[in-house]
């Protein structure tokens, strides 16, 4: 028997087999960049205001109603997600069938895009989710960018004659906070006949949804998750309502387990929790609101956010504003252990900062550590 050879033992002919794998890489994959999320850090004593986390611990009805699934996790969950669907179909008056449920909104986006991707690509507007290109790069397909100014008026023409196969739109919009108006979306749906992603993963903390024209425009998809007003992020469980006909070729690329037994447990108590959602959903918003007073009162210029983050420009004594001073005072929070989020790669976004809604003594902290850097002028 001929002996067998490690790749330590040859090499050389590791190498050779490495080049033929990876030549073997579709193009499409090797020219995606990765989505980069928001630092998760290491140890205690940080202050976390940048990945947009609900502050407060998710309902109390959840602990319990996940630990009543453990002795059944010998047993595949319910694929459809059923009595998620039914009971997301009665808060909103929307069929069943018109409901769809993943693992994340993330997974959602992902299956619209493996369905409808197609040239001249996926659009979206500049700035926003920063994983759209990569949900629609894992498809092969290119983006249509419909550039934001600082305005953040919608320009709703550009949007319709984009030509998109599919068009995504974040409102609130990400990272600004800005909620689009509904006549604006409705305008865009009227003049238009290419699918609409409505991205609403904000949309709780104020915002004007698109579910009521989802009877008028069978090209309407509003999407949602569990992870931000419902305190589940670590859960991952997303939702989308669409006309029955379109969420079923969405589901034909599903996964068929793509929500476990635990998740869909949870989902299903915390959304069923209407009175402790509003507490919290009411608190991060009066917090949200007493920051952007002291935000106001520096004499910062600040978006007039509907979701659980604020973005705004500092502005420093000594220095004014710009993508050095936000860099400066993102660097200064970072030593002082706070965490928020800087967008510098666009020009309407690498002079401000994204900050997520804390806990009030978690703002209070943040206000502390910026009033000491102002001090420092």
């Amino acid at each position: 028997m001929m002996p067998v050879k490690t790749a330590m033992e040859n090499p050389l002919h590791a190498s050779a087999a490495l080049t033929s794998v990876m030549a073997r890489v579709r193009p499409h994959i090797r020219a995606l960049s990765p989505y980069v999320p928001g630092e998760q850090p290491q140890g205690g004593g940080w202050i976390k205001l940048n990945t947009n986390e609900n502050p407060y611990p998710p309902s109390p009805k959840v602990a319990p109603a996940v630990a009543a699934e453990i002795e059944r996790l010998r047993l595949y969950p319910d694929p459809s997600s059923r009595r998620l669907r039914e009971a997301i179909g009665r808060r909103f008056g929307h069929p069943a069938d018109g409901v769809l449920i993943g693992n994340g909104s993330d997974d959602i986006l992902n299956m619209i895009t493996s369905v409808f991707a197609s040239s001249p690509g996926v659009g979206h507007t500049v700035p926003s989710y920063s994983l759209y290109p990569v949900v629609a790069g894992l498809a092969g397909a290119a983006m249509v960018d419909i550039a934001l100014d600082a305005s953040l008026q919608l320009d709703v023409r550009a949007l319709a004659e984009c030509g998109a196969s599919v068009f995504f739109l974040t409102s609130p919009n990400a990272p600004t906070g800005v909620g689009f108006p509904l006549s604006a979306i409705r305008t865009v749906l009227e003049n238009s006949s290419a699918p609409l992603v409505v991205d609403e993963a904000y949309v709780d903390f104020g915002g004007e949804s698109a579910l009521p024209l989802l009877a008028e425009f069978p090209q309407l998809i509003v999407v949602r998750t569990f992870s931000k007003s419902y305190g589940l992020a670590g859960m991952r469980v997303g939702f989308a309502l669409g006309h029955p006909e379109v969420i079923q070729m969405l589901d034909r690329v599903r996964d068929v387990y793509n929500v476990d037994r635990l998740a869909q447990a949870a989902a299903l108590a915390a959304f069923e929790d209407v009175a402790y959602f509003n507490h919290c959903r009411e608190a991060v918003i009066a917090t949200r609101a007493r920051v952007r007073g002291v935000l106001n009162q520096w004499g910062w210029f600040t978006y007039p956010s509907v979701a659980n983050f604020l973005f705004t420009q500092p502005q420093h004594p000594g220095s004014g504003t710009g993508p050095a001073v936000a860099e400066n005072l993102f660097q200064h929070l970072l030593k002082n252990r706070v965490l928020v989020r800087y967008f510098s790669q666009h020009p309407l976004t690498c002079g401000f900062l994204r900050v997520s809604i804390g806990k009030d003594v978690e703002m209070d902290h943040f206000l502390e550590i910026t009033q000491q850097w102002l001090n420092n002028a």
